[in-house]
Order: C-alpha cells, then structure tokens, then sequence
C-alpha cells in the first residue's frame, strides 16, 4: 500500500521549503533515486469549451475548459514531470456538441472543437465516456481520429461473444507512455506509464439503438483483470486507470457502472482519475465510506481525483517515485483538485483567466453555436409560462413531464420494468418568489429556440426514474402540498402560498389525477419531516379513471436532485432504478426537435377541491393578467396590487 500525505503536510511542507515555496514538497524532497511525476487531468467535459451558458445566452465562471487551462498551465510551469489527461464524457452535453452533431456534421478529416482545444493543449492520453456513443459510433470515431493522442478504452468491443481479454476492443485497450523523467539530482531517465480506460456498461441500454447487435460493453473489473497484467509484461512501470466511471459504496456487482473504489482494489493498478457522477474527490461527498481516505485521497490505498464537470476543476495526483533497480514504484501520494471558480456571497467568482489559444482554436465554432442556439429548433402552439404555476395545471411543467415521459419510456424499453405504468414529476422553478416580480418564464407561441429551454429548467439536473408504489405516490403528492397554508372554510381572500416553501419543492405529477383539499393541514414542514400525521390533502387521487392502489407499482421519471432525496419526498429513499445519462434540459431540447411542433396546454389532471364560499389570494408577475383567463379548471381573477412589484390575484374555491 502507497504511504500518503495529507494536504496539511503538503502545505507544511512547503511552507517550510522557503525559496523552493513554488515548488511540490515532492519535488523538493526527492533523492537521486526518486522522481515527482504530476498526472493532470479533465473529466466530463461535456464539449464546455468556452465559459458560456448557451442555454441562457450568457458567459459564466463555473465552466470552459479554456479555464481550466490556465491551472493546467500553472501546474505544468511547477512540475519538474507532468502528464494531462481526459477521462472521457467530452463529446456530448451541451449545445455546442448538438450544433456539430446534427448541423455541421464530422466529414472525414474535419475537426471537433473538443479535439482542437485538447491538442492545442498538448494531451497525452484519453479514454471514452458513455455520452462518447450519444451520436453513433462512427461520428464518435471520426471525432476521435482528430486527437494528436491516443484515446483508450477497454471494455468496450467490437464483437459480441469474446472474453474479456480478447484483442477485439474498438479502441486500443491501453497504451503505455514512454517518457523522460528526471529524478532529484536532475538525471534523466526513462519511464514507461501505462494508461488504460474504462467507461460504464450501461451504454448498451442508453445508446441501445446505435449499439445493439453490432457492439458489446464488458464489466469493467473483468476487462481490468484481463488487460493490466498484459501491461506489466509489457513493461509498464506504472498503470494508471482513466475511470469513466463513479464511486459508489453500494456492493460490487457484475456489470455495476460506478465501479472505481472496487477497480482501485485490481493489482497492478497504482493510480486512478474517475469521473462520470460529476462530482469532486477528495471531498465531503464521500465521508464514511469503507475503502476511502479522504485526508490522504484515496480508494483501497490508491491515489485517486475526480475533477468535476464541465471544466470546473482539474483533477491532480503528484506521485513520488522511486526507482528500484530497472523499475519504479510509487511510494507516495497526494490526490487533489483545483477549482477555476469559487462562491462567494451567492455569487460565482472567477478564480482564472482564459487561455487565449484554446479560445482562438475553437472561436468559429462557438460563434456558429450562438446563431444555432437563437435559431428556432421548434414551434409551440401553447405560450409556455410559469405565472399561475403554483395554483393550477401548468405549460411550462407540462412541458417538462412530458419531455421526462418520452425520454423514460424509451430507456424502459427492453428492461425488467417494461410495462409498469410511467408517471413524471416536475416543478415550477421561475416562480418569482424571491427572483421578484418578473421571474417568470414566458416564451410566446411560435418558434422556440435552445436558449429558451434555460427558462423552463433552469437547472443542469440528470434524469433519473424512481419505483415506488399507490401510497407513495399520494406521500409524494402529500409532501408537494406543504407548500399550501391551510384554509378555514368560509373565509374570504386567505393568503394561499406558504412563502418558506421553495417552488422547486412543489412537483406535478403527470399521469394520475388528483385533487388538493385546502382545509386540510399540510402533512409535512419545509424540511420534510411529518407535523400532521393523520392529514390527507390529496383526495380523489386516481390512476386510469379508477382510485389509486395503494400497493400497485409505479416508474416516475424525475431528476437527480429529487432522486437522492433533495426535499425529504417519500419514495425517494433508495428507489431509484435508472440514472439517466442526460440532462433534463437535453431531453427538453431533443423532445422538441423530434416533435418538432409542440401543443404543452395544461391539462388540468390536478386542482383544489371545492369549499364553498371562499376565497384564497395569491401573488404572481403583473404580465400574468393577460393569461388568467385561459387557465383550465381554475376561476382567476385580478385582486389589486401585491408587495414590490407583484400582482395579487384571488381564486374563488
């Protein structure tokens, strides 16, 4: 097992080193016989090039891997030896990738600006992510054939029935580096770093139409135990794992996709970067698990980084070497990453500037992808606003369910829950709320253009699809419901909304029709925890004209974010048997070029029971008035003017 520092020691160390303060205690400290090797590394790129938003139609500072350039620059200014690599997801995930894909198009010889922008950096190795396959492979392998570096990947194959181990991977499984390096006394000498890759299994069901019957994905452990020891008797002296894969604590399985803690445990394997959960390692997102060391960054012993996404950070692992006759081996390790942004009082702040080369390299496909994304991809014929959203059946959540809903039928297609009836929840995000009196979507009837999908979801969430049962779906329900104060029957323009109720915790559930009854107390606090145990507002909640059963089964598509129990949501612990590729808002987009024309009109499957003789009010943007009267289900009418801009409208019960 490698012997570790903490973070703490590095940053003593260096202290202590004085006018070597620039440089890694490793490289202060190495004997004649050891070496400091820095493997940088990038990870879900997503094709996030340029710091922009397209979908908002704006620049930000959380994302680009222009940025992320700059540390890489910085990095490899300190390091005595250094390497860069990506670990995959580069080719797919925002407008940029879309505009190539379906506009431009890969002819043969043509350039991804992906690829420009990673060899105008200077990459030494790369490895296939499962948004690689998004597209087709045979655009995958044009894009791929631009790389001034070799892209790996070994678990996935060209045939159906081989071993593991059999030499019929589509890429190189591997390849083994042959470099320089120089030790502490400033001798050189050779060294050979093995890079292998690894991406998620799961592509055969999420890319099931370009791959099936023609291509396999074979278990990442299986492959790593067939092809690492290949690599040692190829004279590899260290094996680094490029991991499009997670980490994950649940128990190792055949075929699992977030496999790294259990491929850090394949000998042979010295060093990982992971990737694909988009998350940050070392971090607090993995505390408490078994077979990770946080302070010393690693899985099972083994240094290991995950940067990011998008180009928020660089993943770094600095190894010290040492050499042992002909060989080398690690003898320690710091994992860590570096972020191109910080948060500072509810804002982003840029930690970096841009690197002008990865800029120039990839500028006319970035102008190109700002005309594609103001251009229409589709029409509706139904304005798309969010103004009465939290009162009654909705276009703008329409929309979104029923986007959720196309996307996961497909992806049930051919699995074990084929067949299971398929609801979807969303919730209104611009809501106005504190955003103020104009956040609010509104897109007119007529052409919709990609930026305008940032307004109906505003945030990059996952898709992901839940199993649970009748009476989880009425918790779920009941746990929406909180946002409502509860009403006395027979009162006159009680205040309706609880304003400590977030509108991103207020989810419509699609496929089932339901009715709110207000004069009941809300069942759960803001948190999520049960006040009023015996309370039920849902009433009348019906599956196909019929009462719900309470023990029947059913697939809700939603996002990551409700998934893994943001809201505290019943049915949400636990359940989830799909984690989707894609972003929510990519399946907005794609639902809407397929349609091509859409028609989102609410269609009023929820509203609030009746109480006789009451009235509730409730505040909403001042540009609602001119949509009351076309809202189904529900008597609207104007009820003067709100606090700081708002509008007041009064529904009678």
């Amino acid at each position: 097992m490698n012997k570790s520092i903490s973070r703490r020691q590095f940053l003593a160390t260096t202290a202590a080193t004085g006018a070597f303060v620039s440089l890694h205690p490793f490289s202060a400290m190495a004997a004649t016989n050891q070496a400091h090797l820095r493997i940088l590394s990038t990870t879900d790129l997503h094709v996030h090039v340029h710091p922009y938003d397209y979908y908002a139609d704006k620049p930000i500072d959380t994302v680009g891997l222009s940025r992320t350039a700059a540390i890489i620059e910085e990095v490899r200014a300190e390091s005595t030896n250094s390497i860069l690599v990506d670990n995959g997801d580069f080719l797919q995930g925002n407008p940029m990738g879309d505009y190539i894909a379906y506009e431009r198009g890969m002819a043969d010889g043509d350039m991804h600006p992906v690829m420009q922008a990673m060899n105008v950096l200077g990459y030494d190795c790369g490895t296939l992510g499962n948004h690689e396959f998004n597209y087709g492979v045979d655009f995958m392998a044009k894009v791929v054939q631009g790389a001034d570096f070799p892209i790996v990947s070994a678990n996935f194959v060209k045939t159906l029935g081989a071993s593991a181990g059999a030499d019929d991977t589509f890429l190189k499984p591997y390849t083994i580096l042959e470099r320089e390096i120089t030790d502490g006394s400033g001798e050189t000498h050779m060294i050979k770093i093995g890079l292998i890759g690894f991406l998620p299994p799961q592509i055969m069901n999420w890319d099931k139409r370009h791959l099936e019957g023609k291509f396999n994905a074979r278990d990442i452990l299986q492959a790593a135990k067939a092809w690492v020891p290949e690599m040692k008797e190829a004279g590899a002296d260290i094996i680094v794992a490029l991991s499009h894969s997670g980490i994950s604590s649940a128990p190792e399985t055949e075929g699992m996709g977030n496999a790294a803690l259990y491929l850090a445990g394949v000998d042979g394997i010295d060093a990982l970067v992971t990737g694909h959960s988009h998350l940050v390692f070392p971090s607090e997102a993995f505390a408490d698990i078994d077979g990770i060391d946080l302070t010393a960054g690693t899985l099972q012993g083994k240094p290991a980084t995950m940067g990011g996404f998008w180009g928020s950070h660089m993943g770094l692992i600095d190894l010290m070497l040492e050499r042992d006759g002909d060989e080398w081996r690690v003898v320690t390790s710091v994992s860590s990453t570096r972020p191109i942004s910080e948060r500072v009082d509810r804002k982003n702040l840029p930690l970096v500037a841009d690197v002008q080369k990865v800029l120039d390299a990839t500028q006319a496909e970035h102008d190109a992808t700002l005309e594609y994304i103001r251009r229409a991809v589709g029409m509706t014929e139904a304005p798309l606003h969010s103004y009465f959203a939290l009162v009654a059946d909705d276009p703008s959540v329409q929309i979104v369910s029923q986007a959720q809903t196309w996307y996961i039928e497909q992806m049930m297609q051919g699995s074990e829950w084929e067949g299971i009836p398929i609801l979807s929840a969303a919730a209104p995000f611009k809501a106005g709320g504190r955003g103020g009196a104009e956040y609010y979507t509104d897109v007119a009837v007529g052409p919709v253009a990609i930026k305008n999908v940032s307004d109906l979801y505003l945030y990059p969430n996952t898709v992901r699809a839940v199993l649970i049962n009748g009476a989880q779906v009425k918790g779920w329900l009941e746990r929406s419901a909180s946002i409502f104060n509860q009403i006395t029957a027979g009162e006159q323009d009680q205040v309706l909304l609880n304003p400590e109720m977030p509108s991103y915790n207020f989810d419509v559930m699609d496929g089932v029709t339901y009715l709110i009854d207000l004069t009941q107390p809300p069942k759960f606090n803001r948190g999520g925890d049960v006040i009023n145990a015996g309370a039920n507002r849902i009433v009348n909640l019906q599956f196909n004209g019929a009462p719900i059963d309470p023990d029947g089964m059913f697939v809700v598509a939603t996002n990551n974010y409700r998934a893994g129990g943001g809201g505290n949501f019943p049915g949400t612990d636990g359940t989830t048997i799909f984690e989707g590729p894609d972003t929510n808002r990519d399946v907005i987009v794609r639902y809407i070029v397929e349609k091509g024309t859409i028609n989102p009109q609410a269609d009023a499957n929820w509203g609030f029971a009746p109480v006789a003789d009451t009235t509730v009010i409730f505040e909403t943007g001042p540009a609602g008035a001119g949509y009351a009267d076309s809202v189904e289900g529900v008597n609207i009418e104007p009820a003067g003017d709100g606090a700081d801009g708002f509008a007041l409208f009064r529904i009678t019960l």
